[in-house]
């Protein structure tokens, strides 16, 4: 856990220096309203620094396409796991989760490589 502990630390140093800004939006979904047939939803946000990519060709699967983007955010900056319910804001443009990878050491999260698409 300690080895866990300290490479969380490192991750998050290292994309705060080299990383941008970016906007993560939890949507959380709320209650269903019998009227409209609609399910309310609320949501949270949080800045944190991510390192942002291109795709490279051979990521293209089922789920990635080509254009996509790959955020990198360490795990300790946030405070839950993203899910593809969520969004990301970067500049003023939102992204879309389609993907999420999560990069462990010892069942604990070290950093989360988010595949984005407008």
């Amino acid at each position: 856990m300690a080895l866990a502990n300290s490479l969380r630390k490192v991750a998050s140093k290292a994309i705060s220096r080299f990383g941008g800004t970016v906007n993560v939006t939890f949507v959380t979904a709320g209650a269903y309203d019998t009227s409209s047939g609609t399910i309310t939803t609320s949501s949270s946000s949080e800045t944190v620094k991510g390192v942002l990519e291109d795709v490279n060709q051979r990521d293209v699967n089922e789920l990635v396409r080509a254009g996509d983007k790959r955020l990198t955010v360490a795990a300790q900056d946030l405070t839950s796991t993203p899910e593809t319910k969520d969004q990301v804001l970067i500049g003023s443009v939102t992204h879309q989760i389609v993907q999420i990878e999560t990069i462990e050491q010892d069942n604990t999260a070290i950093v989360y490589v988010l595949s984005l698409r407008v």
